[in-house]
Parts: C-alpha cells; sequence; structure tokens
C-alpha cells in the first residue's frame, strides 16, 4: 500500500497555527454566506441548478458527438484545433506553437488545466519565461507556491505575507501592505509584460458546440489582454468544457459566480471566436484520464464541475485544513474525487478528509453528488487494499459492532453513562487525537433509537 500523499499528515501543519487555520476557516465561510445570499436572489435557483445538471450530463453522454461539431465549427473560424490525449502530449504542443514563433515570453491566465498539466516548468525548462497574470496566481508563482484554491488561489495568504512577496520580487516598500498600493504594483508589473510578451495563454470556462468558440470568465481582464495584445493565441480545456448551444451558456454563466464568490456574474465574460486580425488562434483539447471517468458508472458526474469552488468554500476539513494539504492540483472534496479516482495509490487518504455531512453536494450549481461519490471511493480503497491499516482495522471492528444490535444498544448506553463522568485528563489528552480540536456534546438521556420506539419523535 502507498501513502505517498497523507492528507492528515499534512493537516497537522496547517492547523499547528491555530489563528490561521481559523481566519481561513472564516474567511471561506464569508464567501459561502454571499454565495447563499446571492442564490435567495434568484425564484428559479435550482430550477437553474437542475437545467445545468441536465446539459452536462447530456453533453458528457454524447460527449464524441458535441467535440466533433466544436472542431468542425473553430476549423471554420480560422481557429486551429488540437487533441492531447495526457499533459505530456498538451505541453508538447504548446511548447511546438511557440517555438514555432520563436516565443520567449508567454503571458497566461489563471487555467487549472495547465496547473493539472505541470506547464509551467516543462515551458521554463525550455527557455521560455512564464507570467501568470491573474493576481492570486500571480503572488503563489512569485512564492513559487501552487494555488490553494481554484477560484482564490492565494487565500491561505495575509496582505502581510503578499507585501513581504512583492517587496522581495517587485521592490515595493518593506511593510506597506496597503492592498490599493499592492494592487497598483502589480499593475504596473503585468503592463510591462503584456507589452513584451508574443504570446499569450487562457484556460477556457466553456466550449460551444454550435459555434466553435469558447468563453472565459475573469474578474481581471487579464484573459482579455493576453489573447488580445500579442499575436498568437493558445487555449487549454478539458474535454469536459463543451456544452451544446450557445443558449445553454446563460444557464452556467448565472450559476458560474454566484456560486464561486457570490457575486451576479464575472467582471469579464469574454467570447473569443476567431484570431485577432493578423494572428493565430489555436485551441488544445486535453483528455488527460477524463475519459476514465465517462466509462465509470459511480464517478462520471464528476466532469459535470464547473470548477467554481463553492464545495471547498463549504466544506468544514478544507476550511480547516487549507488546500495545500490535499497534494492535489486541485482540493476539496471534487479534488479528492478526481485525485482518488485518477491516481488511487497516491491520492488514497484524500475521500476520508470529509465528514461526509452532504454540504458540498447541497451547493454544488450543477449538482455533483460529491458526499456519495467520496463514500463509494472509500469502499473501492478498501477493496482494493490501498487505505491505512489502522483505519481498516477501526472500520471493521465499527462494522462487526454495528452488526451485533443489542451489543452496540448497551454499548451505547454504558458510553452515555460512563463518559460524562469521565475527568478532562482522560478525554482531552495528547493520546486522544480526536479531541484535539473537538468538544464532546452534552450526552443524550436517550438513544435516537429508544426515542423513536418510545415515541418521543415529533413527526
Amino acid at each position: 500500500m502507498s501513502t505517498n500523499h497523507n492528507h492528515s499528515d499534512n493537516a497537522k501543519v496547517f492547523v499547528a497555527n491555530d489563528e490561521r487555520m481559523h481566519w481561513h476557516d472564516q474567511a471561506l465561510w464569508f464567501v459561502r454566506e454571499k454565495r447563499d445570499r446571492a442564490s435567495k436572489s434568484i425564484p428559479e435557483w435550482e430550477q437553474l441548478r437542475e437545467f445545468a445538471s441536465q446539459i452536462k450530463t447530456h453533453t458528457m453522454a454524447n460527449l464524441d458527438k458535441y467535440l466533433i461539431e466544436f472542431e468542425k465549427n473553430a476549423k471554420a473560424k480560422g481557429i486551429t484545433v488540437h487533441f492531447a490525449i495526457d499533459a505530456k502530449e498538451h505541453n508538447e504542443i504548446a511548447y511546438r506553437l511557440l517555438k514555432e514563433k520563436n516565443v520567449t515570453k508567454l503571458v497566461k491566465s489563471k487555467s487549472m488545466l495547465t496547473e493539472e498539466c505541470h506547464l509551467n516548468p516543462f515551458l521554463e525548462e525550455r527557455g521560455i519565461e512564464v507570467i501568470d497574470t491573474d493576481l492570486g496566481e500571480r503572488i503563489v508563482q512569485l512564492r513559487n507556491e501552487p494555488p490553494s484554491h481554484i477560484v482564490l488561489p492565494a487565500i491561505h495568504l495575509k496582505k502581510m505575507d503578499v507585501s513581504d512577496t512583492f517587496h522581495e520580487h517587485l521592490g515595493t516598500q518593506k511593510g506597506n501592505d496597503d492592498p490599493t498600493y499592492l494592487t497598483r504594483a502589480a499593475r504596473a508589473s503585468l503592463r510591462e509584460d503584456f507589452l513584451t510578451a508574443q504570446a499569450g495563454l487562457t484556460g477556457v470556462n466553456f466550449a460551444i458546440a454550435q459555434t466553435g468558440g469558447i468563453v472565459v470568465c475573469t474578474n481581471e481582464g487579464n484573459a482579455d489582454m493576453g489573447a488580445s495584445v500579442p499575436k498568437l493565441h493558445i487555449a487549454s480545456m478539458g474535454i469536459e468544457k463543451i456544452i451544446p448551444r450557445l443558449e445553454d451558456l446563460s444557464v452556467f454563466t448565472r450559476l458560474l459566480a454566484r456560486s464561486a464568490t457570490g457575486q451576479p456574474i464575472t467582471s469579464y465574460t469574454s467570447h473569443f471566436h476567431a484570431p485577432i486580425e493578423g494572428g493565430e488562434m489555436h485551441i488544445i483539447i486535453v483528455d488527460n484520464n477524463r475519459s476514465q471517468f465517462l466509462a465509470s458508472q459511480k464517478n462520471k458526474k464528476a466532469l459535470n464541475c464547473i470548477r467554481c469552488g463553492a464545495c471547498m468554500n463549504t466544506c468544514p476539513v478544507y476550511r480547516r485544513s487549507g488546500g495545500h494539504s490535499y497534494e492535489y492540483v486541485i482540493p476539496g472534496p471534487i479534488g479528492s474525487i478526481l485525485g482518488a479516482k485518477k491516481e488511487p495509490e497516491k491520492h488514497n487518504s484524500l475521500p476520508f478528509a470529509c465528514t461526509l455531512c452532504g454540504s458540498c453536494t447541497n451547493v454544488c450549481p450543477v449538482k455533483i453528488d460529491l458526499d456519495s461519490q467520496l463514500y463509494s471511493l472509500r469502499q473501492d480503497l478498501g477493496n482494493a487494499n490501498l487505505i491505512d491499516s489502522k483505519k481498516k482495522m477501526a472500520m471493521k471492528v465499527t462494522a462487526w459492532l454495528m452488526g451485533k444490535p443489542a451489543l452496540f444498544d448497551f454499548a451505547g448506553k454504558v458510553a452515555r453513562k460512563i463518559v460524562p463522568k469521565l475527568p478532562n485528563s482522560l478525554l482531552y489528552n495528547k493520546g486522544n487525537i480526536w479531541g484535539k480540536q473537538r468538544d464532546l456534546p452534552k450526552m443524550p438521556e436517550k438513544s435516537f433509537k429508544e426515542m423513536f420506539i418510545a415515541g418521543d419523535l415529533d413527526d
């Protein structure tokens, strides 16, 4: 059994700084509350979620058809379409396109796919300077860190951390953490990069089969700059980004920003349907094991994801353990599914970084059954003997106990009598890892089963 990446061990490092853990938790819950207010402002919110789910499910079931339609319509508009089986082929195609144009500097807007493919180090090793132009991405790039969130990549940092980073790399005033000052410094630096880069690379939020065009959603306008100033525009997209019709787009644009940050809509919803005058536009469509999900009855709905980050903002585990603890390019509930399914030996701990509370499923704008998938992945990992031996033994003991109702009821009754009388030194000590971050609730007089039998429950 491999335990290359252990979420719980990584989380210990994050929660060791109690102050950081709490403000990280509160910052993300603030975003979750904004999402709630935004969703409640639309009476048809649940109907939109259902429409989005149906559109994505239909598209994934007919993906071959829509990919062919998209390629045909994109080519008719002068866009060159490339298909890549994996990250290696994606990076090789991107490098070849850049080398053909003698590109030495590339400006890149935020793209989780290029993070997944490790494009930046691939190009940098071959002499091409890569500048991430999304402010959050630029901050973590300067710090040589991966993003900790798919929408808020630098959410794990405080403004003083950013101040120190900019002082070191951009020459800003030491100790000046005024957000306006820091933003202007970043803008001044990036302006020069936009003007001197020979190529721009964007991600793709949605690719429309009917039109052969792509849509990129940003709040800073950096994707527009990168795609319109240089003569070469490369767009990287996963096969799951396809939607059938232009009219379908409105469903997703109403859901995306509200789910991600609580905004009514992103500041920039940019449509690219042709190269700029005198320029070239290339789209690299990547599989990279996504077909693996299409073949899985239990996990294929994970491809419906529109990368809003709502599941991370609500997840009690993610909020308190940080994105880097997951050690997969996409953290949180959806990342736990993607990572564990793609590389189960490497990411076998991720499905267990979950309370199965179901909050992620409740907020998902495309209604992915996230908690159910995480539960089933635990079973799959157990059947494949890819879980920690102590965890496996605990699960066996629990299963044995719960398989004997009379003994289970007796154990519960004893615990309800004894536990409240135990001294804190026994309940909260170094040996009780569970109690380190938790307080025991008041023990009920009766179990749920006893209350049900006695008729004490309300209808």
